[in-house]
């Protein structure tokens, strides 16, 4: 608090640059390789490989050396995302039985490398994906000749139903619904010295059951559907193996089957591949067609893992935070938020060319649910909050750091995913509601309607049509609103154009603008209010204040994106246009305030109904849409939200996507930050110690992940349009290295050791003048 009095006061301490030199110690992120000298006991204690879309789980267990595989964009009929099956790999003799044992995660290449030496055999084992090609890569080179066998495993070999309620959290709609889904089994067998695996959607899907429920049947045909005729799937394939057998077995709770490649001989070297494939295909044929293809055209190119290794290397060389790594002390949490930030960023580059956007619940590197929970009787399938479900207020925390961190060629699966989506969100709001815009729920599928146990299964007769019958989500119509504001940053920070969004932009402020005209004119004769104000009611403030009028939350978002709207370059909008949006602007209700404890405060809304939830939404002024904070005006006004504002405790957490850790960096409260942001991002209680959950979500929780992330940069560096604020929430006992984004193609990258800066580079130079280093 004091620290930031004496910011606002402007007797800020500047660092002169005379004394900013350039660094002669490159980040090396392979400080950070996560290695274990022992086998794990189940696949709770995997390790994460991927690259492109693909995401692998690699342990070692038994002997055998075990991975999961999953793929962005696969989902089934049901809207449950399955994995892809699991490869067991098993070495005769077995270098991993009884003898030296190394498992190490190479950050800085990408790839997984198991070494074993028994007293018969030793050998080492590489995994990696090809981030160019969908292709797995398993690769054994053995001091020894040895004999290998690669099975493939399934375990949906028949149509089955669920039995235990809990599976029916992996794909919602059919929670409290009149039909349940039928699991249906994939195709799998051998087909010459390949096993060939793959899932195609029946001609019946969650759309179609989703579009009926909400009365849509009328436009259906002209409504987006990405789940008919999806088939997914693949080949495990390697020279110097041919077919066995099929076999059955468990694993943790769930039977399976195994077709098994075995070495025509011993050898010193194996490579087995696992190729991938999605895609609406037209047929099995196409799609089988499409796979040979991929294969044919991987094997064609040469120097596959060279380049996927590079593209590592760039990734690390983008972007880094790497605190107290003078004096290496594995135990300490300062140490462990620096190496768990960049941990978990490998989790995110693994979707970093994804169709369809990294999962907040799980991401590709979920396990079998009963090593999360014992009660969960369920397959490995099983992730809680659904395969095609994606809710916003998670989703958001996976993309805001990756404009920092420089991964702007990440981004476009989370933005496309509202882009594809429009049309359908769009002609909702025509047949509820006779007007324009899109009207995009809290929580939707991935074709863009509201899941459907969140639509209400039950709702009474004259209940509005197209507002969801749900407690939490009625009204929730501002989530999507964030990225808008996430495009309109990609633009700014990195000047990537984005033209194509536009229209969802302008979208989404024309459903508020035009929906809330005609809701007032339901009450009243006017389309505003006395001031000639929209009135924002019936609204929600985040799931927590319902029925809400006028939420600070929505109206601080409808403030942020027309301004933004309207300040960018005049080749995305017409002078017209431009017009129309400033006097939109103008409409725009004040951020509501009251007294609480004696202190003004952001208040939730004008007025509501109900508390619901444990969001804090009064602050969302603070974070995301940064109204107040660090050299904006009336800080106070933000620092006595978060210390008053907040009716119950549980308002204020730090697992899962909760956000404290950001807002108090932004507020410049930096005691406060590092507390949070230290329980946050600790070691997670599983063996790899970003695998953090289930907290509100599931295992491993990848929005807990990126909110951590979102917190540690915004302590480190926060930004405002072209003004740069270095330290404005550092504690001074922790060293750092870093190199982050800022807007206007600038990356500013330094040291600070002792509570001083040893050097900064702003690149470019220009770019100095606008940096202001506060430090105590």
């Amino acid at each position: 608090m004091k620290k930031f009095l004496r910011i606002i006061g402007l007797a800020v301490f500047f660092i002169p640059f005379i004394a900013i030199c350039q660094n002669n110690q490159p980040f090396n992120v392979a400080q950070y390789n996560v290695i274990w000298n022992t086998p794990s006991k189940n696949s709770s204690e995997s390790m994460p490989c991927g690259g492109g879309d693909i995401g692998t789980n690699v342990w070692v267990e038994n002997g055998d050396v075990l991975l999961y595989m999953s793929r962005s964009g696969t989902f089934d009929e049901n809207g449950i995302m399955p994995k892809l099956g699991r490869v067991r790999l098993q070495l005769l003799p077995n270098p991993f039985a009884n003898g030296l044992f190394k498992q190490e995660l190479h950050l800085d290449k990408g790839y997984i490398t198991i070494y074993g030496k028994s007293k018969d055999a030793e050998a080492e084992v590489k995994v990696w994906v090809d981030v160019f090609h969908p292709i797995i890569h398993i690769e054994v080179e053995s001091k020894q000749a040895v004999q290998a066998t690669a099975t493939y495993e399934n375990w949906r070999t028949e149509d089955y139903e669920w039995t235990n309620k809990l599976e029916f959290n992996a794909s919602r709609a059919f929670i409290n619904a009149p039909a349940k889904p039928i699991i249906r089994k994939d195709s799998i067998g051998f087909d010459k010295n390949n096993v060939l695996f793959y899932h195609r959607n029946r001609k019946e899907t969650l759309f179609d059951f989703t579009v009926k429920q909400q009365g849509l049947d009328s436009i259906k045909n002209q409504l987006w559907n990405p789940l008919n005729g999806l088939t997914f799937g693949g080949s495990m394939y390697a020279s110097n193996m041919q077919p066995k057998k099929v076999v059955n077995g468990m694993y943790a709770i769930t039977n399976f089957s195994g077709w098994q490649l075995e070495s025509i001989q011993k050898a010193k070297k194996f490579h087995v591949k696992i190729a991938l494939h999605r895609n609406q295909s037209s047929s099995n044929e196409t799609f089988k067609n499409e796979l040979v293809d991929i294969i044919q055209k991987a094997e064609n190119t040469k120097g596959s893992a060279e380049a996927s290794m590079a593209w590592w290397k760039a990734y690390w060389e983008r972007s880094h935070i790497a605190i107290n790594t003078t004096k290496v002390d594995t135990a300490s949490k300062a140490w462990q938020i620096g190496r768990n930030y960049n941990v978990f960023r490998y989790q995110l580059g693994c979707n970093a060319y994804g169709n369809f956007p990294t999962k907040f619940n799980g991401g590709l590197f979920t396990f079998d649910p009963s090593y999360v929970d014992s009660n969960y009787k369920a397959t490995p399938d099983h992730r809680d909050w659904g395969g095609v479900t994606f809710t916003a207020q998670n989703q958001r925390l996976l993309y805001w750091p990756m404009l920092k961190s420089g991964d702007f060629d990440m981004m476009a699966p989370q933005l496309d995913f509202y882009l594809n989506a429009l049309k359908n969100a769009e002609l909702r709001t025509k047949v509820y509601w006779g007007h324009n815009g899109a009207s995009f729920t809290e929580q939707i599928e991935l074709f863009g309607l509201p899941a459907a146990f969140e639509y209400g299964w039950n709702r009474p007769e004259n209940y509005p049509v197209g507002v969801e019958y749900n407690k939490w989500l009625e009204y929730v119509w501002d989530t999507a609103l964030e990225f808008c504001l996430i495009a309109m940053d990609k633009q700014q920070f990195n000047g990537d154009d984005i033209t194509k969004y536009i229209p969802l932009i302008e979208s989404c402020l024309t459903f508020f603008y035009e929906h809330y005209q005609k809701e007032s004119l339901k009450r009243t004769l006017n389309p505003f209010d006395g001031n000639g104000k929209l009135v924002l009611f019936p609204g929600s403030g985040a799931e927590t204040y319902k029925v809400a009028y006028n939420a600070s939350s929505t109206v601080a978002a409808l403030q942020v994106v027309l301004s933004r709207l309207v300040q960018l370059p005049d080749n995305y909008l017409t002078a017209q246009k431009r017009t129309f949006w400033k006097s939109v602007l103008k409409r725009i209700p004040a951020i509501p305030t009251m007294q609480k404890d004696g202190h003004t405060v952001i208040a939730p809304a004008q007025a509501w109904d109900r508390r619901q939830n444990h969001e804090l939404p009064q602050l969302y002024p603070v974070y995301p849409w940064g109204v107040y904070g660090v050299g904006k005006p009336n800080i106070q006004l933000g620092i006595d939200t978060w210390k008053y504002g907040a009716e119950v405790p549980a308002q204020k957490d730090y697992i899962s996507w909760h956000q404290d850790a950001i807002t108090c960096a932004r507020l410049g409260l930096t005691e406060e930050a590092a507390e949070i942001e230290t329980k946050k991002m600790k070691d997670s209680q599983r063996r790899f110690p970003t695998f953090w959950g289930p907290g509100h979500d599931w295992v491993p929780d990848h929005n807990w992940g990126g909110s951590g992330m979102i917190g540690l940069q915004e302590m480190l560096m926060q930004t405002d349009s072209a003004k740069i604020y270095l330290f404005p929430a550092w504690p001074k006992i922790w060293d750092v290295q870093f190199k982050l984004h800022a807007p206007f193609n600038t990356t500013v990258e330094g040291s600070l050791k002792d509570g001083k800066l040893e050097w900064m580079k702003v690149t470019p130079e220009s770019r100095k003048a606008d940096v202001e280093v506060l430090l105590p």
